[in-house]
């Protein structure tokens, strides 16, 4: 772990407390445990440590205190919002997956709209004082353009859960400011968006050349998260069910230009890719240590058989979407799939990515059946056990202990990697001009990377279309993608209300099994207010009703 991320942690909870500190002097000596602002930017060391600080940014304590952008490893992932997992002890997920958010309800959503504007402020604040700094013009400009890549992250990460969102500019809002008024004021989502990619331009622009340092932002990270935003764009949710084949096509030059960098590429190994640091496929990722808060993957994840808690438990939703090994889909009369086999000649992913009974891991095989598997509710612990008769494996580290006060998890959190740029671009150039070698060259990168082969050639635009969602499916299962993703194909109508399903595992009496679908968790619901997120009621009181809140909240 390189130094300066020592420093984050050093400071972190310091440079939090900054934005708001007084004047008042409560003792003649100084407190040991705040640094002022002034010693900040009077020293070069310092101010690099307050930027570094905002990507851990606005860890709240009513979340745990875990910063960072998105929810990354916290106990419940996004996937449990979604179809892809369930979270075993649910974790504000229940209400959410069947459809009872609401503006004064909004356990899911609580902080993200109050972190989002907090982490802007603290931006605009860097932005503010970098001048003072006693360093050289280089190092203030790449400085500078780090907190605008940061809050224009923050902007992504409130467009993509609001819509069209306030834009404060470079203003520090303090108490001693009169007009709040355009912090009330929403803009649409084609201005919000048009300027959070204008930030990321610019700040592409001013951290050219810079050395990279693992976790901070890059150019490529820069360009990359305007990539993806431009995705989002062009997709139907952002772009009123209207199909504009020109912003389809800036969508695919912003990740086209990526690709023809020649900067990244697809690491060979997709199981290890995950817990691994510093591969070639890194965009943008968050880096842990065993003295940085993070939850400890394997113990919140493992099976109750080792001691584990469940966790965020696969959907057999997910599963049936994994094709089989030739590339046919399981439902495909052709493909030979045997319900009572399931798990054979199948993706390589998803035995990379899901543990599923027979499964090996660690010292043994995993055993969800009934009766008698050690893996099951008839097993160690079962108020432990996996409600869909699966459990996570993607992110997993083996050598990691399940059981140890003492351990937390290492494993990075990959914010953006190359092969989503990949599916970015197949997606986007297929949506603006149909099928065309291009597309089945960054899809094939893929699934070879896998183990899978080639789509065939010669579909039409909507059946790539298709084989394109479908590999983003698998590809970016857990990463905090597919949310978003249904959302944004407007299709969550579909998704979302069909039943959480899992699998029961029947041992016979000559050892046999016997594979039953179940409903694991039923009740989901989603309405079409749900495509955007209730931006929460205290925040819409504290405006005095000027925020306008998302239609049917």
């Amino acid at each position: 772990m390189r130094s300066n991320y020592i420093v984050m942690l050093i400071f972190a909870g310091i440079f939090s407390m900054l934005l708001s500190a007084c004047d008042n002097e409560f003792l003649d000596t100084n407190p040991t445990n705040i640094v002022s602002d002034q010693a900040i930017w009077a020293d070069s060391a310092l101010a690099d440590a307050y930027v570094v600080g905002r990507y851990i940014g606005v860890g709240l304590s009513s979340e745990g205190g875990k910063p960072g952008f998105g929810r990354g490893f916290e106990d419940a992932w996004m996937s449990s919002v979604s179809d892809e997992t369930i979270c075993n002890f649910d974790n504000d997920t229940y209400f959410v997956l069947q459809g009872n958010l609401a503006a004064d309800r909004t356990g899911w959503v609580s902080n993200l709209w109050t972190r989002g504007y907090r982490s802007i402020r603290e931006c605009n604040y860097g932005l503010a004082n970098l001048d003072k700094v006693p360093m050289s013009e280089s190092g203030k400009r790449i400085l500078k353009a780090e907190l605008r890549f940061i809050r224009a992250y923050r902007y992504h990460d409130l467009i993509r859960n609001f819509g069209g969102v306030p834009i404060i500019g470079d203003k520090v809002y303090s108490l001693e400011d009169r007009d709040y008024s355009e912090l009330f004021k929403r803009k649409t989502i084609e201005e919000s968006i048009a300027y959070a990619t204008s930030e990321l331009d610019a700040a592409a622009a001013g951290m050219a050349g810079q050395k990279v340092v693992t976790g901070r932002g890059t150019a490529g990270a820069a360009l990359a998260l305007k990539a993806r935003l431009l995705l989002y764009a062009a997709s139907p949710l952002y772009n009123n069910d209207q199909n504009d084949a020109a912003k389809w096509q800036k969508a695919a030059d912003a990740a086209k230009l990526i690709m023809d960098q020649n900067s990244y590429s697809l690491y060979p190994d997709y199981r290890k890719l995950f817990i691994t640091n510093n591969t070639s496929e890194d965009i943008f990722i968050r880096l842990y240590s065993p003295t940085n808060e993070h939850t400890n993957l394997e113990l919140v994840n493992g099976p109750n058989g080792y001691g584990g808690w469940a966790g965020n438990t696969p959907m057999q939703n997910l599963v049936d979407d994994y094709e089989m090994l030739d590339g046919t889909k399981i439902t495909d009369p052709a493909s030979n799939y045997n319900a009572q086999d399931p798990y054979k000649n199948r993706d390589p992913r998803l035995s990379m990515s899901v543990l599923y009974n027979g499964a090996p891991y660690r010292e043994r095989k995993l055993e969800t059946f009934l009766p008698g598997g050690q893996d099951s509710k008839d097993g160690n612990e079962n108020w432990n056990t996996s409600k869909t008769g699966y459990y996570v494996y993607k992110f997993i580290n083996d050598q990691n202990p399940i059981r140890n006060a003492n351990q937390t998890a290492t494993q990075p959190w990959k914010y953006i990697r190359y092969g989503e740029i990949l599916l970015n671009y197949a997606e986007a150039k297929n949506e603006a001009s149909g099928p065309d070698a291009t597309i089945y060259q960054a899809l094939n990168l893929i699934r070879k990377r896998a183990g899978m082969p080639d789509i065939p050639t010669g579909l039409t635009q909507a059946a790539l279309r298709e084989r394109i969602r479908g590999e983003r499916r698998v590809e970016l299962a857990f990463e905090e993608h597919r949310f978003y993703d249904v959302r944004r194909w407007k299709i969550a109508n579909i998704t979302e209300n069909i039943p959480a399903y899992g699998v029961r595992p029947e041992k016979k009496a000559d050892g046999s099994i016997n594979y039953v679908r179940i409903i694991a968790l039923d009740g989901r619901k989603f309405q079409d207010k749900n495509y955007w997120m209730p931006i929460p009621q205290s925040e819409i009181q504290a405006s005095g009703g000027a925020l306008a809140q998302n239609k049917g909240y």
